[in-house]
């Protein structure tokens, strides 16, 4: 199934209902069906073909949407770009995809002016006098019927960049099966409804982007996309345009909750509220909760290689839990420290922590990076995905997430997961959010280093290391040796933590 077609089908089902929503601007899918297949007809005048790849490079907007659609009906390849990326990784990725065409805006426009390419491709502006030629003229042209493509379910449908913490993006070619299979798999594991309507917060150049926007199409609902993080529009949609479902990362529901209007909010068509991308303190989870009220609490564990690893199907009733393999997939847990030549086994115990390995043989699973051999031996071996993550099982079967392998901090000869450090110390109420990492020592080999965000300034290291000391779950060994309050905690484009950035000494210290 193929998502030129699920689109079609969507609007030949319910031409009348509302697709897309922007202010006061209103498509429904008959409308927008019709300015797909205006810019579909427009591109392939231009000579876009089938597995062409067109490189975009804007926000959230009705454009955007539409030329999602048009560039999936002419079984070409939709490769969104974040545009907060360097002008060293838009560079690459442009000549790494070997673009057709760049499809940007006005506020990214110095980004590509004046780079040399491997291959020049034909710049499109989303307004006046940016690029080879305009959006407006480039619909201008698309006044007929464009020429049907065969898509085959294994024919590319999207490539998306990870972020990484690290080293150049990496392409995540995704087919046209994966992303069905994935969207399906996330209606179901979310407990979505038939004519649901989604907030677009996220980019579409995030796999959660992407798949609200989808999963909202083929259930017949409607997608309202945000241009900007604006929070204030943002609670204001919610409320006029009845939003019913959210999928969203922790960092953008903190600032939904925590802003002044967040009262005034209408949140009670709200019945799923689901996250991914990072953990999700237990404040929050609880501030989430008393705000929303939502029927279904759902963390999704997943990564742009493969969408599902597993969901929590109700984060309030285990917080921090990631929950059970997602409906297409199964989990492994493999030594952290091995040379990953084979594959990964299940013999680790409950409560052990292993690298967390995902079956390959998956629908919604990638085959390996685009134009990276090196990037994908690496990740892939027999068959399982691995990820980089470390976790256990506990006695119900649930996963929990304790970290990354490369974060691990050896300490006097023990491991010492940063996440479980960080869990403890933001339970205290004068810490806003906490980091750890692993600071080098001549007598330990290395010792935990806590970067801390206040809440207020009466916090003191002391008060911290005597919560340490007394708190159930931490054991004396794993407390955290130096503590550093900083102005906030350094963060790629994806809201995902830099680590490597306060091993650096790239942050702000803040002194009382």
């Amino acid at each position: 199934m193929n998502l030129n077609d699920m689109f079609l089908f969507a609007a030949e089902r319910v031409p009348d209902r509302h697709a897309l929503v922007l202010g006061d601007a209103r498509y429904t899918y008959s409308q927008l069906a019709t300015e797909v297949n205006r810019a579909a007809f427009a591109l392939q005048k231009l000579g876009l073909k089938p597995h062409d790849r067109v490189m975009v490079m804007l926000k959230n907007r009705i454009e955007t949407v539409v030329l999602f659609w048009a560039i999936e009906r002419l079984g070409a390849v939709f490769a969104p770009i974040n545009l907060r990326s360097s002008i060293e990784d838009i560079l690459y990725c442009v000549n790494d995809l070997e673009a057709k065409f760049v499809v940007l805006e006005g506020s990214v426009k110095h980004l590509v002016a004046k780079q040399k390419f491997n291959e020049r491709p034909l710049f499109i502006g989303l307004e006046e006098g940016i690029g080879d030629l305009s959006c407006r003229e480039l619909l201008q042209s698309g006044n007929s019927e464009a020429q049907s493509n065969a898509i085959a379910d294994d024919d590319l449908a999207v490539i998306l960049y990870t972020s990484g913490t690290s080293g150049k993006p990496k392409g995540v070619p995704r087919t046209h099966k994966n992303e069905y299979a994935s969207t399906m798999a996330h209606i179901v594991q979310c407990h979505y409804q038939l004519f649901d309507r989604t907030l677009g917060l996220p980019a579409l150049s995030h796999t959660i982007g992407l798949r609200s926007l989808l999963a909202m199409t083929f259930l017949s609902g409607a997608y309202a996309p945000l241009p900007d993080f604006d929070y204030d529009e943002a609670l204001r949609t919610i409320t006029k345009e009845n939003i019913s479902c959210l999928f969203l990362t922790p960092t953008m529901y903190h600032d939904l909750v925590s802003h002044p209007k967040a009262k005034d909010t209408d949140f009670s068509r709200i019945h799923s509220i689901v996250y991914s991308g990072s953990q999700m303190s237990e404040e929050l989870i609880q501030k989430c909760d008393e705000f929303m009220q939502p029927q279904y609490f759902v963390n999704h564990y997943g990564s742009t290689e493969i969408f599902t690893f597993s969901c929590a199907q109700d984060i309030r009733q285990k917080p921090g839990c990631a929950g059970k393999p997602g409906i297409h997939q199964n989990i492994r847990l493999t030594e952290p420290d091995g040379e990953r030549n084979g594959a990964p086994v299940s013999g680790l115990a409950r409560g052990e922590v292993g690298e967390i390995a995902v079956n390959l043989n998956s629908a919604e699973a990638f085959k390996g990076y685009w134009n990276r051999p090196d990037a994908t031996r690496n990740a892939i071996r027999q068959g399982w995905y691995f990820t980089g993550d470390l976790g256990f099982f506990d006695d119900d079967g649930d996963l929990h997430i304790v970290g990354r392998v490369d974060d691990m901090i050896l300490s006097g000869g023990e491991n010492i997961y940063p996440q479980e450090v960080e869990t403890v110390l933001n339970e205290h109420p004068g810490v806003r959010e906490a980091v750890v990492i692993g600071e080098d020592d001549k007598r330990w080999g290395q010792i935990v280093a806590a970067f801390i965000v206040p809440d207020n300034q009466e916090l003191t290291p002391q008060a911290l290391d005597q919560f340490c000391k007394t708190h159930q779950r931490l054991a004396s060994y794993k407390r955290p040796r130096k503590y550093v309050f900083i102005a906030e905690v350094p963060r790629n484009s994806a809201g995902k933590i830099l680590r490597r950035e306060l091993r650096y000494g790239n942050y702000t210290e803040l002194i009382f």
